[in-house]
């Protein structure tokens, strides 16, 4: 049977602000763009807005050939559908096929026939972001994804309902079983949903800023801990993980802060583990001339991001976050 997984990275809620849900998943591959398709526009007036996914997954490109190989081509690790339906009229398959021992058969052959072209092409030299293309059907991917409430509930109505691919709904079963066992953290503004910041890194963050302290290192009286830690959540966001799936090794406070440097100082920015990042927004009450009542107004909505009025994500408060330059010897308008 396929690995599917979910677990709770983080879970936090706001005074007034909608709970808010990291989850890593593991799951088959070809069914990853099924999880990329969820879009929210709530229209409730507390949180009238748009509510979209935020995801950072990871590549064939980054991990080890010979890795993936060995999982594409082992029957017992290899991506399989987790029901095998029979053909019929329509976008679901019907009920499960009566051989299903032929069907898992024929589809580990398949997975051994990509594994070996995939090999061949390693031995004359191909680069394993292409190798690795050929054996995708059968390999899972790590997906972190991050969301408000009103995103999740909208995925679990989608992806729980009996229509959906059994796979996807395989998937959102898991989603769902943590949601429900999970207890979020009460945050007030200022405080922050960062994924896999624990009390160990917030205990190194702060020896090392106070060795920096000690030391006279320059800039170290320009940065607080939560400055770091922020940056420290964006690295493990972007790798999906404290360690390295590669290594097992946990990495270094130096060393996420060193990839921070690369996805979000560098140019072009690469910004989007920092949408996993947020504090909950302020919200203020306006009162209308010539009556009783008053609305409610979010402080920073346009600091929301794609998760939608309540939070500021982290970001949104990036420079030069939301668009890339065109690379040298490209211009605007023309293709000459």
């Amino acid at each position: 049977m396929p690995t599917i997984e979910a677990k709770v990275i983080c879970d936090s809620i706001g005074k007034h602000s909608p709970r808010l849900l990291t989850i890593r998943a593991t799951n088959p591959k070809f069914i990853h763009q099924e999880t990329l398709r969820h879009r929210t526009i709530y229209i409730e007036d507390a949180l009238r807005g748009d509510y979209d996914f935020s995801f950072s997954v990871s590549s064939a490109r980054a991990i080890p050939f010979p890795k993936l190989l060995e999982e594409a081509m082992n029957p017992s690790t290899n991506a399989k559908p987790v029901k095998w339906g029979a053909e019929q009229k329509g976008m679901s398959p019907g009920d499960e096929v009566t051989d299903i021992e032929s069907a898992i058969r024929i589809w580990n052959s398949a997975a051994a026939d990509a594994g070996m072209h995939a090999a061949r092409l390693a031995e004359v030299g191909v680069h394993k972001s292409i190798c690795n293309r050929i054996i995708e059907p059968y390999i899972h991917v790590h997906c972190l994804m991050t969301a408000t409430e009103p995103g999740w509930m909208n995925f679990f109505g989608l992806r729980l309902d009996e229509a959906a691919d059994p796979t996807v709904r395989a998937l959102a079963e898991q989603c769902y079983i943590v949601w429900c066992d999970s207890t979020p953290t009460k945050l007030e503004p200022g405080q922050w949903h960062l994924p896999f910041i624990d009390d160990l890194t917030i205990e190194t963050v702060v020896d090392m800023m106070t060795d920096h302290m000690r030391y006279n290192v320059p800039g170290a009286a320009t940065e607080t801990s939560g400055d770091i830690s922020r940056k420290v959540s964006v690295a493990r966001c972007a790798r999906l993980s404290y360690t390295s799936f590669e290594t097992g090794r946990r990495s270094t406070i130096e060393e996420d802060l060193a990839l921070y440097d690369r996805l979000i100082t560098s140019r072009p920015i690469h910004a989007s583990p920092a949408e996993h990042q947020a504090t909950p927004d302020k919200k203020s009450w306006l009162e209308i001339p010539g009556s009783n009542t008053s609305i409610a107004e979010w402080e920073h909505l346009d600091q929301a991001g794609n998760l939608g009025p309540g939070w500021i994500q982290y970001r949104k408060t990036l420079p030069g976050e939301a668009v890339a330059k065109l690379p040298e010897g490209y211009i605007y308008g023309t293709n000459t």
